[in-house]
C-alpha cells in the first residue's frame, strides 16, 4: 500500500505546502516501506507536475479538471484517485483549501480524519501528534486502523527539495457535473495596500501586548530604526489598528523573512503557522511560558515599553513623545 500526498495551487502558482507535504509524505512511506504519490488536481497540471518532480516523490497523478480550487471537484477527484489506490495513508495540507474538502474525503471513504498534524511516528501503530490550548500542550494519538487520512501543519516539514524521477501520469476522473454545486468566478486577493510583508527581509510585528492604538507609533518607530516592515497578529486587525494586508498567521500571510521580532506576541498555533519559517525568530514578552517562546531563537523576558525605546535608541531612532 502506498502513501498518496494531495498538492494545491492558487492563480496559476504551487503553494508552500505542497513541498511540505512532500516531505510529511516521504517520511511516512518510509515508515511503511511503501511508495509516495502525489496528486494534482486542475491548473497547469504539465507545469506543476514538473516542478513537484522532487526527490522522494514515486509517482504523480495529474487530474485535468479547472483551474481554480473547486470543492465538488477536488472531493470527487480526491476521492475516486484513492479508491483507485488505496493508499495506507492520505496526506493533505491543513490549509483554508485542504480543510474544505478532507473532511467529506474521508467520509467518503470511511476513514478516521486527524487534522492538524505536526509530527508523527510510526512502529506498527501510526502515532500522530498535534498541539492544543494555543500550542501549551502536545497530545499523541495512536490511531488503530489499517487505513487513514490526515492533514498536515503548513512550516512543520521543510519543503522537499532535489530533482527527482517519478512516473507522471494522468488520471482521468468521470466528474459528476451535477454533484458540483460551486462556481469558481474569479480570485480575489487581499488587497497588498501600501506594503507586501511577504517580500520583507525583516519584520517587526505587533500583538496585544500593545494594549492600545495610541502605542503602536512606539513600534513603528523601531520598524523605521531597523528599515523593517511591520506586520502583526490577528487582534491588531481585528480591532482595526492595522489594515489586513499586514497580518501574519493562517487567515493572514505566511512570511519568510531573515529576522522576525515578535513583540507583545503570545505566539497562538494561528499565528505561529504563518511565521514558523523565518530565519531568525527574536521575542520580546512578559511570559517566560509563551508559546513564542518555544520556537523563538533569542528571548526577552520582559515589559515591551521597556525594551522597545532602549533598541530605539540603539539603532539611532528618536523614542516617540
Amino acid at each position: 500500500m502506498s502513501v498518496l500526498a494531495v498538492t494545491e495551487h492558487r492563480r496559476g502558482e504551487l503553494r508552500t505546502p505542497s513541498f511540505e507535504v512532500i516531505t510529511a509524505g516521504r517520511d511516512l512511506a518510509d515508515a511503511l516501506g511503501d511508495d509516495l504519490h502525489l496528486a494534482v488536481i486542475g491548473g497547469d497540471v504539465d507545469a506543476f507536475a514538473a516542478d513537484l518532480n522532487r526527490e522522494g516523490v514515486d509517482v504523480i497523478h495529474t487530474v485535468d479538471e479547472g483551474e481554480e480550487f473547486n470543492h465538488d471537484v477536488y472531493t470527487q477527484a480526491v476521492t475516486a484517485l484513492a479508491e483507485n489506490l488505496d493508499p495506507a495513508a492520505l496526506l493533505m495540507p491543513n490549509t483554508v483549501n485542504g480543510l474544505d474538502y478532507a473532511p467529506a474525503v474521508a467520509d467518503r471513504l470511511d476513514r478516521p480524519l486527524v487534522t492538524d498534524a505536526v509530527a508523527f511516528d510510526h512502529d506498527g501503530t501510526l502515532a500522530v501528534t498535534r498541539e492544543q490550548y494555543g500550542g501549551k500542550v502536545e497530545t499523541t494519538l495512536d490511531v488503530d486502523a489499517a487505513e487513514i487520512a490526515l492533514t498536515i501543519r503548513p512550516a512543520e516539514w521543510p519543503a522537499a527539495e532535489g530533482d527527482g524521477d517519478a512516473e507522471v501520469t494522468a488520471f482521468d476522473v468521470d466528474i459528476d457535473e451535477s454533484a458540483v454545486r460551486s462556481d469558481v468566478t474569479g480570485f480575489e486577493e487581499v488587497g497588498s495596500g501600501d506594503v507586501d510583508i511577504t517580500e520583507a527581509d525583516v519584520l517587526v510585528s505587533i500583538g496585544r501586548g500593545i494594549e492600545e492604538e495610541e502605542n503602536l507609533p512606539l513600534v513603528e518607530t523601531l520598524a523605521d530604526a531597523l528599515g523593517a516592515t511591520l506586520s502583526s497578529s490577528r487582534p491588531i486587525v481585528d480591532n482595526g489598528w492595522l489594515p489586513k494586508n499586514r497580518q501574519v498567521g493562517q487567515s493572514g500571510k505566511v512570511v519568510t523573512p531573515d529576522v522576525y521580532i515578535a513583540i507583545g506576541i503570545s505566539g497562538a498555533v494561528q499565528h505561529v503557522a504563518g511565521m514558523k519559517g523565518s530565519d531568525t525568530i527574536i521575542a520580546i514578552n512578559t511570559d517566560p511560558n509563551a508559546p513564542i517562546m518555544d520556537i523563538a531563537d533569542y528571548a526577552i523576558v520582559d515589559d515591551l515599553f521597556d525594551v522597545v525605546p532602549e533598541l530605539i535608541e540603539e539603532f539611532g531612532g528618536q523614542v516617540p513623545s
